[in-house]
């Protein structure tokens, strides 16, 4: 069974999409068919350039040295990004406009109808099978509770940072089509999370082993290293990513991936040079 995966994001994300690969295939020995969205937005900031092709061979090298069938995948979604979100209130937020290139697999025929998305900064630390093999038939979409979200804005409030996508039944209801055009007119907080919520209908809460935010347990599948926030001795946010692996060890205190960062660390002059 092929394990259909979905990244997002430009050349600056690409280490977190490498360790994030090279954590999927330590415990998945399934041929993986890895999507690469993309676009090249440098007109908008020097900054913004697409994941190269040369970047897309370098994973599918790792996915393949695992299982041979392994496929990777690049697709340049950008013109459906210029037609809905160039220039809408949400263009310029404290995340880049790359956030938003999830919300476009619905358009592309080359996707199953059931795919695993996933943020760059999450590591994998079970076999991620385990969530393929989850249950979405009657849903849109599955995913966790947000570790801060849940309080604020519905106890249902899930963190899209992973996602169980059933791309068959959200071309049938329309939820992504709707969360870009609920973006592209007025701002919102967290707006690509936040419209997906909004407007799922039919949304599946998953254990939190499939997104612990925190910190691993015995049981954890998924990492999610996304933004926490520290109460004590003074409040302060958190925003460490696997990439940065000294502030793995010296801020988080987090040495459970030192191998898998180790590995990282070896391919860095290879990867700098793509």
């Amino acid at each position: 069974m092929t394990i259909p995966i979905l990244f997002a994001g430009n050349r600056r994300v690409f280490d977190g999409i490498v360790i994030s690969t090279l954590s999927i295939v330590r415990y998945c020995k399934n041929p993986l068919h890895i999507f690469l969205l993309t676009m090249d937005l440098t007109d908008q900031n020097s900054a913004f350039l697409p994941i190269t092709e040369a970047q897309r061979d370098y994973l599918e090298q790792i996915c393949r040295a695992v299982n041979p069938k392994s496929r990777v995948e690049r697709v340049d979604v950008g013109h459906y990004y210029r037609q809905t979100m160039l220039g809408s209130p949400n263009a310029e937020t404290g995340y880049t406009p790359y956030c938003f290139l999830r919300l476009y697999a619905d358009r592309l025929p080359q996707l199953p109808d059931k795919v695993i998305y996933l943020d760059t900064d999450t590591v994998v630390c079970g076999d991620i099978c385990r969530l393929y093999a989850e249950d979405v038939e009657k849903f849109e979409l599955a995913g966790v509770r947000d570790r801060y979200g849940c309080h604020f804005f519905g106890i249902n409030y899930i963190n899209s940072g992973v996602l169980l996508l059933n791309l068959e039944r959200i071309r049938q209801t329309g939820l992504f089509q709707n969360a870009i055009a609920a973006c592209a007119q007025k701002k919102i907080f967290l707006p690509d999370q936040t419209a997906i919520n909004r407007i799922a209908k039919q949304k599946r809460i998953l254990p939190r082993c499939y997104n612990e935010q925190k910190n691993e347990r015995s049981n954890t599948v998924i990492r999610h290293f996304s933004m926490t926030i520290r109460w004590f001795p003074r409040f302060r946010t958190q925003n460490v990513k696997p990439w940065q692996v000294e502030k793995m060890h010296e801020v988080l205190h987090n040495h459970s991936h030192d191998a898998l960062l180790a590995d990282y660390q070896r391919r860095k002059t290879e990867i700098e040079g793509l």
